[in-house]
C-alpha cells in the first residue's frame, strides 16, 4: 500500500496489517488502527467543525491524496435506535448548517419541470405497463398483483400533479432557497456508535434542500422503520418550511418503475415492496395532515 507510506512514515507507524472494506482501508500498527480513505478534501471536515457539527471520526493526518482517521469499533444494536440516531444527527447537520441562498427566477422552474416531467413519465410509464397487461388472456403473478392495484398506484401521480403544481405556486417567485450540507449517503453502516455517535462516508456531501437527505433515507427503508416518529424528531430539531413539506410529501409519493426480471418471484417482490410503501406512504401523510390540523386549532 505505497500511497500510504508518507503519511505512516511521517507518523512512525509500521504497518502490521491491512484490511480493505470498501472504499477504505484498515491499517494495524503496534499503536493502534487507523482508517484510510481517499482526500476528496478536507474542507467538509473544517466547514463542519466550524460549525459546530463534529459527529464525525477524528483526522489524525492526511496528505494531497489520503486522510487518515481514528478507527472507532462499531457497536451492534437495534436498528431501530440506529435509524432514529441518524436521523437525529441530520437534523442537527442540518440545523447546523443552515442558510439562505440568492437564486435566479429560472432555478425553481427547472426544478419544478423536472419533477412534472418524472410524474407524467412514470404515469404513462404504469399507464402503458397496465394496456399490456390487460391485453393478455392469462396474467403472470406480478400482472395480476399490479391489475388489482392499478387505481392505488395511478392515484399516486394525480396526487404527485396536485401538490407539485401547489409548491410551484408558493416558491415560483421566490428569490432565496434554504439550503443545508446534505450528508448524501445516508445508510445504517454509515453510523458508528462508539462512545458518541458518528456519522461516516461524507464523499458525496452536497449543498441543496434539506428533504434530499429524508427522500433519500425513505426510500431505502420505508418499510423497515417507523417514520412517523423519524419524520417527527427530525422536525422537532429542524422544523421544516411549508414548501419543504410539500416537496418532500411529493418526492416520496412517486412509485418507481417496477424492474425486470425473468424471475417471477423477484418480480412479486419487488411489486408487493412497491405496493406496500405506497400504502404506508398514504399512512404517513394522512397522520401529518391530521397533525397539522391539530396545531392550526391551537
Amino acid at each position: 500500500m505505497r500511497q500510504f507510506s508518507n503519511i505512516l512514515k511521517k507518523n512512525g507507524l509500521e504497518v502490521l496489517k491491512y484490511t480493505i472494506r470498501g472504499r477504505a482501508t484498515i491499517v494495524k500498527t503496534p499503536l493502534g488502527q487507523f482508517v484510510f480513505k481517499k482526500n476528496n478534501g478536507c474542507d467538509i471536515y473544517k466547514y463542519l467543525s466550524s460549525r459546530n457539527f463534529e459527529y464525525f471520526p477524528k483526522i489524525i493526518d492526511f496528505d494531497n491524496d489520503n486522510i487518515m482517521y481514528e478507527y472507532l469499533e462499531d457497536i451492534d444494536y437495534d436498528k431501530e435506535q440506529r435509524a432514529f440516531d441518524i436521523i437525529h444527527l441530520i437534523s442537527l447537520l442540518h440545523s447546523k448548517t443552515t442558510y439562505y441562498k440568492e437564486i435566479n427566477y429560472d432555478e425553481y422552474k427547472k426544478i419544478y419541470e423536472e419533477y412534472k416531467n418524472k410524474i407524467n413519465y412514470m404515469n404513462n410509464y404504469y399507464l402503458d405497463l397496465i394496456g399490456q397487461i390487460e391485453s393478455k388472456i392469462y396474467m403472470s403473478p406480478y400482472e395480476y398483483l399490479v391489475a388489482r392495484n392499478i387505481s392505488k398506484i395511478l392515484s399516486c401521480f394525480n396526487y404527485c400533479n396536485i401538490e407539485i403544481d401547489k409548491w410551484y405556486d408558493l416558491v415560483k417567485d421566490k428569490k432565496r432557497k434554504r439550503v443545508v450540507t446534505l450528508h448524501n449517503n445516508l445508510k445504517l453502516d454509515n453510523l458508528i456508535k462508539n462512545k458518541h455517535i458518528y456519522l461516516i462516508s461524507w464523499d458525496k456531501f452536497k449543498i441543496d434542500f434539506p428533504i434530499y437527505d429524508l427522500v433519500d433515507f425513505y426510500n431505502l427503508y420505508s418499510l423497515d422503520f417507523d417514520f412517523i416518529s423519524l419524520f417527527s424528531e427530525y422536525e422537532r430539531i429542524f422544523p421544516l418550511l411549508e414548501e419543504e413539506k410539500i416537496l418532500l410529501n411529493v418526492l416520496i409519493s412517486i412509485p418507481n418503475k417496477i424492474p425486470y426480471s425473468s424471475n417471477e418471484f423477484d418480480m412479486i417482490n419487488y411489486t408487493r415492496r412497491l405496493i406496500d410503501k405506497i400504502y404506508k406512504t398514504e399512512n404517513i401523510l394522512a397522520s401529518k395532515e391530521k397533525e397539522e390540523r391539530k396545531d392550526t386549532k391551537k
